[in-house]
């Protein structure tokens, strides 16, 4: 665990949805980080459609005295949001604070406990069938 007196910054970022219930999601999780990860603040942010926006985000993270900052991609691919849109905000925000480093982390993409959160969510909802998870796909 890092130290938090690095003052390291995270500015999770989702796409941002107009059912509130779904970026609440997304602000419990990055309360999750800040107590897990010993960050010096992990702010929530949206690419769009919700507040704050990915400006707003970092604005907060520099007034908490950020010393670099962080932008994670709550996207599962490097599609057009993370490749291009996030890229672009990136290169904003270090132009907009050349004190402060930003740096993109990649998406979740292929990280390995993606496949084992998945077979977890599938055996979740076959439980839910009430039928054997071997008796579901069995090759003919």
């Amino acid at each position: 665990m890092m130290k938090p007196s690095s003052r390291l910054a995270v500015l999770l970022i989702a796409h941002g949805s107009r059912r509130p219930e779904a970026n609440v999601e997304v602000e419990h999780l990055a309360v999750q980080l800040q107590q897990q990860g010993g960050f010096w603040c992990v702010q929530p942010a949206f690419l769009e459609l919700a507040e704050p926006t990915i400006e707003a985000g970092a604005d907060r993270c520099v007034a908490q005295q950020a010393t670099a900052v962080i932008l994670l991609p709550y996207f599962l691919s490097p599609g057009r949001h993370v490749a291009d849109d996030l890229r672009r905000a990136c290169d904003r925000l270090q132009q907009r604070y050349p004190q402060v480093p930003f740096v993109l982390a990649p998406p979740l993409g292929q990280h390995p406990a993606i496949a084992d959160i998945l077979l977890q969510h599938a055996q979740q909802a076959a439980r839910s069938l009430d039928v054997p998870i071997d008796s579901l796909c069995t090759p003919g």
